[in-house]
């Protein structure tokens, strides 16, 4: 996988072919993105480019495109195979792909194919974008590759902590939420935060997030069970909130917090539970973090990678800021924000 910083967007083909000179892959993907990871360093908003390499089975690159019809639209280029449940990577362009569509239609008609990856940030406008597969420098569409064969584990960190307690939909209207437990949504939240000390409130004030779990047979939901939403909207006559999915009556939800504490605690957790799940040591990871995170939302450098490097004992790891974070949460494939996402390999 190639990476460069933005500042080598007008550089991309030198890039790449001095990096098929020296290395003669057998496959390649990449992009340049707004920042780049490197081992335990996140290099944000400065010159930089990683090149992270792997052996194995033969990896299949692919290129895809949105292309608008008469009738509606279609997603060309690659057919994903419905018999093989290997690994793939997404790296696509946010002016030109759809990448929610592609996630629903993966998860509705292949459900068992597991896509990790990043919305490519490099590009400020249509058509800045640069994206590399194999020996071609791309404007577009997205690039990824299949991973026959790969020993992987995906692990996703959406940065967030519960607050309250969860609550089932007993009113729903798409992506609006008109009762929780039989009560306006504002009600129940109302309640939650009048029973929170002052710097919790705070909390709520600057943002607050609502978890819906993924699978409702959990008994009792925990980390890395809930797919993280945006509240966006509210009204206070009715109590009805607006949220960034559409929620089916009868799931369970709960509303969340972000902060820099919480997201270091579920990466940490995260990380080490994906750890537990490999059958050998890890010897390397592709990270997917969000351009919101870094030092926006650590106040330091090289949070994410560091926390990783000092977890695993230093793998080489490699991967860029992106602007939508791709992976599964309990099996459901899903486009996040503010989240830290990534594919970690063993032999």
């Amino acid at each position: 996988m190639l990476l460069g910083s933005r500042s080598h967007t007008d550089q991309a083909v030198d890039l790449l072919a001095a990096v098929q000179a020296s290395v003669e892959p057998a496959a390649l993907i990449g992009c340049v993105a707004q920042g780049i990871v490197a081992g335990r360093h996140e290099l944000e908003n400065e010159p930089a480019v990683a090149v992270w390499l792997a052996s194995g089975p033969p990896a299949e690159t692919f290129h895809l495109d949105f292309v608008r019809t008469g009738s509606g639209a279609l997603i060309t280029g690659y057919r994903f195979d419905r018999t093989a449940h290997d690994l793939h990577l997404l790296l696509p362009d946010p002016y030109s792909f759809p990448s929610n569509l592609l996630i629903e239609h993966l998860n509705t008609d292949l459900p068992g194919t597991t896509v990790v990856g990043g919305v490519v940030s490099g590009g400020r406008r249509r058509g800045d974008t640069r994206l590399f597969r194999d020996r071609d420098v791309l404007t577009s569409g997205l690039v990824g590759v299949r991973l026959p064969g790969a020993h992987s584990v995906s692990v996703v960190s959406q940065g967030c902590r519960p607050i309250g307690e969860p609550y089932i939909v007993t009113g729903a209207d798409g992506a609006v939420i008109t009762e929780l437990g039989g009560r306006p949504p504002l009600h129940r939240l109302r309640e939650i935060v009048l029973g929170m000390a002052p710097d919790e409130q705070e909390l709520v004030s600057r943002g607050l997030q609502i978890g819906i779990v993924v699978d409702e047979h959990l008994a009792v939901p925990g980390q890395g069970d809930f797919l993280i939403r945006g509240l966006l909207g509210a009204d206070p006559t009715t109590g009805a909130i607006g949220i960034g999915e559409v929620v089916e009556v009868g799931a369970t939800v709960q509303f969340q917090v972000r902060d820099a504490a919480a997201a270091d605690k579920d990466l940490r957790l995260a990380v080490e539970r994906a750890a537990a799940e490999l059958p050998g040591p890890p010897v390397g990871g592709l990270l997917f973090t969000c351009n919101g995170r870094g030092r926006r939302m650590f106040g330091v450098t090289d949070h994410d990678a560091s926390t990783i490097e000092d977890l695993l004992g230093g793998i080489p790891l490699a991967g860029f800021f992106a602007a939508g974070e791709i992976g599964p949460v309990a099996g459901h494939n899903a486009l996040h924000g503010f989240t830290a996402s990534m594919a970690l390999f063993v032999d």
